[in-house]
């Protein structure tokens, strides 16, 4: 496993355990992150910034949702981009209802730390989950 691999994967036990002052701190200073349009909950699909990051993305979906992304499979390109699939696996915290979204995730780590994020995942599985008699 490589060094940069290593570093992406204490991003997942971080969000699994909700442990805010781990991700910022795996976080590169120059992060970007760009998630999935119609993601609910965000303040917009692109943030620079660790803490814009926490403060536009993670902090919002965790107020709405008890949910965490838990990894499948990993691969490594030959420039060093690491792909990542899985699922999000959660509860919506006004509906109670669960829900699962597929995702893949296109990270870079510079410096040791993750430096860019690129998030797809299926948006309507958690509008769903939002949604109050939603089936």
């Amino acid at each position: 496993m490589s060094e940069q691999t290593e570093v992406v994967r204490k991003f997942y036990t971080a969000t699994q355990t909700g442990d805010g002052g781990a991700i910022l701190a795996i976080l590169h200073p120059e992060f970007e992150a760009q998630v999935a349009p119609g993601l609910p909950c965000v303040t917009g699909d692109a943030v620079r910034g660790p803490r814009a990051a926490l403060a536009g993305i993670w902090g919002p979906v965790f107020e709405e949702f008890d949910t965490a992304p838990y990894d499948e499979s990993w691969h490594e390109t030959g420039d060093g981009l690491i792909v990542v699939t899985g699922h999000y696996r959660g509860t919506a915290r006004a509906t109670g209802r669960a829900y699962e979204a597929e995702f893949v995730h296109l990270w870079r780590v510079t410096d040791g730390r993750i430096s860019h994020l690129h998030q797809y995942t299926d948006t309507e599985r958690w509008h769903a989950a939002l949604r109050p008699g939603a089936a």
